[in-house]
């Protein structure tokens, strides 16, 4: 019905047209306002399931692209498109904030505002995804700031200000290391454009750094320092990571849900998408950094997760440890011909990209989990609770599940990611690869521990043992959908690998060319993969 280039900017902006249509609205028709929230965000769903059956693999490019000029003085274009890797995150996207919605339901304090802000969050997150020049990215980076300040500090708990104001800053600083980057590409394009003025165009700026005569080695490692550390905050990796427990413990439910499920993803998709293409020669060198800071990040927030007492602050410890991975894999990539074809299989990079989806549906779930018992009893720790199983089996059960595919039991969507990073790991150093394989280990420990002393033992004597009841209908859907996504990629992980693995192998190549055509300064010595 709609061509790919309308779909594509359907997905970027129905939210937004439904929320303008919520300003006019009566404040005191709530349960319209959740209605009609509910209903953007189901065609926003919808429109990316379509624009889903439109891609076609090819080798690996971007597909569809739209540029309009914006600001002609500075080269600024309204250019959008998308390949297999971001138009997975799309989709997540989209699930995301629908099963999010639905959780929203319990929100009753300024309902109107709150969904505002919301459906204006994901529009900024769709805009990240889908955009290709690197000034409209960074512009859409910012439009997710103040939604999700707003929705931490005024919906959250008794710390909220302290949380929100933090995560603002971490995300601030960021965006300003962002900012400077960005700056230094486009005076260092100006060369190559034919009219002496730079070019944010992130398809010519990773061409040009492919090339290797363009951006100095200088340019790329000091380039790739900056975008590294501004999405490392997203991601987030120890020791960036420190907003995001506060950020995760004082948010309501569904804003956890998608803090976990969709907003981390950015770090790792910027890394993807904007440091690597741009910064071939500086990934290669800081790839032994990467890695470690990997693998510590999933051994200290494993370690970080088995010492906390509060549900929600393990769940969000657990994140740190699981986007290690995504880390790991990213910095590790390797190429092998297995099928004597021109088709790559790219162990390290698919497995993270895997991992970010499979973190982006079992987290949320966790957070939800986390929810539908505080919503009852008001507290989350976990010395105080105990027997659930016997009083809300249907809870618990689903509340099993959703917490294997966390912990990576085959057959469930977090084992295919984690495996593939370490197998990866092994061919480029077998000792880390041996620490980052014992964070399954500990993230077992944590996750049964938390099982045990929430869902089974002897029967509930916390708080408000009356308020506990079984789950209503809402929250058996979400669960439900919640669920099915994570038997579905555990079982069958091409729905994740046949759209992201063709461009994994163009980037990988690109990388791999930018690194060998740069000029080495004296001294240096290649540390190409092994």
């Amino acid at each position: 019905m709609f061509s790919p280039e309308v779909l594509s900017n359907l997905i970027i902006f129905v939210p937004t047209i439904f929320a303008v249509c919520l300003i006019f609205a009566d404040k005191a028709a709530v349960e319209f306002m959740r209605v009609w929230t509910l209903v953007g965000t189901a065609i926003t769903f919808a429109l990316t399931v379509a624009l889903l059956g439109t891609y076609t693999p090819g080798d690996g490019g971007i597909q569809q692209v739209v540029a309009k000029e914006w600001i002609s003085s500075w080269n600024i274009y309204y250019r959008i498109g998308y390949d297999g890797i971001s138009l997975t995150l799309v989709v997540l996207t989209g699930f995301v904030f629908l099963v999010s919605m639905l959780a929203s339901w319990g929100i009753e304090k300024h309902v109107k505002g709150y969904l505002i802000l919301f459906l204006v969050l994901e529009t900024g997150v769709m805009g990240v995804f889908f955009a290709l020049d690197f000034f409209l990215f960074y512009v859409f980076w910012e439009v997710m700031l103040l939604p999700m300040y707003f929705l931490i500090g005024i919906w959250g708990g008794p710390r909220r200000e302290y949380a929100a104001i933090k995560f603002f800053l971490y995300t601030l600083f960021g965006g300003v290391l962002m900012l400077i980057a960005m700056l230094m590409y486009f005076f260092a394009s100006a060369s190559m454009t034919g009219n002496g003025i730079g070019s944010f165009n992130l398809l010519d700026l990773a061409k040009w750094a492919a090339q290797g005569n363009v951006f100095s080695p200088g340019l790329q490692v000091a380039g790739f320092i900056l975008l590294f550390i501004g999405f490392a905050i997203k991601v987030p990796t120890f020791p960036f990571h420190t907003w995001l427990p506060d950020a995760h413990v004082e948010a309501p439910t569904p804003i956890s849900m998608i803090l976990a499920g969709v907003l981390l993803k950015l770090g790792g998709y910027g890394i993807i998408r904007v440091a690597y293409p741009l910064c071939p020669y500086g990934a290669q060198y800081a790839s032994y950094a990467l890695v470690a800071i990997g693998v510590v990040s999933i051994v200290y927030g494993a370690f970080a997760a088995l010492a906390q007492t509060d549900f929600k602050r393990m769940v969000a410890y657990s994140s740190v440890s699981h986007m290690g991975y995504v880390l790991v894999g990213i910095a590790v990539w390797k190429i092998s011909d297995v099928t004597g074809t021109s088709d790559y299989w790219l162990m390290g990079m698919s497995g993270a990209m895997f991992q970010m989806i499979a973190h982006g549906v079992s987290s949320p779930g966790m957070f939800f989990c986390v929810g539908v018992i505080y919503d009852r009893v008001h507290h989350r720790d976990l010395n105080q609770f105990g027997g659930l199983t016997g009083l809300m089996p249907r809870y618990s059960g689903m509340a099993a599940v959703i917490f294997f595919a966390g912990l990576g039991l085959p057959g469930l969507c977090g084992f295919i990611g984690e495996v593939f990073v370490v197998l990866s790991a092994w061919n480029y150093s077998k000792t880390l690869a041996i620490v980052s394989a014992s964070g399954v280990i500990l993230t077992a420990g944590y996750i049964l521990w938390a099982l045990q002393r929430v869902y089974l033992g002897p029967e509930y004597k916390g708080p408000h043992p009356e308020a506990i009841t079984p789950m209503n209908s809402r929250e058996q859907a979400i669960g439900w959908a919640l669920i099915v996504p994570c038997f579905a990629l555990g079982v069958y992980p091409n729905f994740v690998f046949d759209y992201t693995d063709k461009p994994m192998a163009k980037l990988v190549r690109s990388l791999n060319e930018g690194y060998q055509n740069t000029p080495k300064p004296h001294g240096d010595v290649q540390t190409t993969q092994k």
